[in-house]
């Protein structure tokens, strides 16, 4: 079985002005579907999640896996 690689961060929750989800950015179309995508449509999408996460109307409450490894990078 060959693992699937994907941008889950384990916040999963939907900003409602933008339709993303805080922790990856992907939709709730594009979660759904993930499983069932090729290899090439999976990396489409995940190239465009960078740009769709600037866009989040709010952040979520508590701290990220991604923002902990950027501030704890940042303090090395």
């Amino acid at each position: 079985m060959t693992a699937i690689e994907s941008p889950c961060i384990l916040v999963c929750s939907i900003d409602m002005a933008t339709g993303y989800c805080f922790g990856c950015g992907r939709t709730r179309d594009e979660i759904s579907a993930w499983i069932e995508m090729t290899p090439e449509t999976r990396r489409a999408v995940m190239a465009q999640l960078p740009a769709r996460l600037e866009t989040v109307e709010r952040k979520p409450r508590r701290e990220t896996r991604r923002a902990r490894m950027a501030r704890e990078r940042g303090a090395v």
